[in-house]
């Protein structure tokens, strides 16, 4: 069996996420946090492990100027993994991008779950990997800018903040916490009440959630 250097466990239980330069680092957040952590505490036996994937092993830095260490580059990342998930920003306008394309295809022909956020869903617009989903993105209009001629599913698109379909999770760049719902459903990551508590938790916030009692 062929195991995480770092922890011993199978690269299946590895969630991937691919990191290009000035990625944004806002959009990681919730889903890598839900993945590692519970309420109180790093988990002790999580059912997943977070792994990043940038071109190079050199450190890849964010739209905010943090730099990331890489656990894997494109060449030596593992062929198994539990998830794909693309991470926005503005790396993916650029030629580097074009190395996506081919771990991508791979990933969806295997039926692995890929998620793709901001530009990152629209960049899967662009390689034609949402013409056979129900998707959403950074609306419909960037979504045919960057597709152009391989974007031939319009009508698939749904305008709200993150979609799943057929193991695909799409979101817009405003959506973190959507798209982690979505893909910590698909993942199974807990139960799907967890899930809804913790999403409601950061999207109704902590105040709203446990008003302050006056004093009698």
């Amino acid at each position: 069996m062929n195991l995480c250097n770092n922890c011993g466990m199978p690269h299946a239980n590895e969630v991937l996420y691919i990191l290009l330069p000035d990625y944004a680092a806002h959009e990681i957040v919730y889903l890598s946090q839900a993945i590692a952590s519970d309420e109180s505490a790093l988990k002790e036996d999580p059912k997943y492990i977070n792994k990043t994937i940038a071109p190079t092993m050199e450190p890849v830095r964010s739209i905010g100027g943090f730099k990331t260490l890489p656990d894997y580059s494109f060449d030596t990342m593992p062929d198994d993994y539990a998830a794909l998930v693309l991470i926005g920003g503005f790396g993916w306008t650029t030629p580097v991008a074009r190395q996506v394309e081919p771990i991508v295809r791979q990933a969806i022909e295997k039926g692995k779950i890929v998620g793709a956020i901001c530009n990152g869903a629209s960049f899967m617009a662009k390689c034609g990997f949402l013409n056979t989903v129900r998707h959403t993105g950074n609306g419909l209009e960037q979504l045919r800018l960057w597709g152009g001629d391989n974007y031939t599913n319009p009508a698939g698109y749904v305008h709200a903040q993150a979609i799943s379909d057929k193991n695909i999770v799409t979101a817009n760049g405003s959506a973190s916490l959507e798209f982690a719902k979505e893909l910590l459903m698909l993942l199974e990551n807990d139960t799907p009440e967890r899930i809804g508590m913790y999403y409601q938790f950061y999207k109704k916030g902590f105040c709203n959630l446990f008003p302050e009692q006056s004093e009698s």
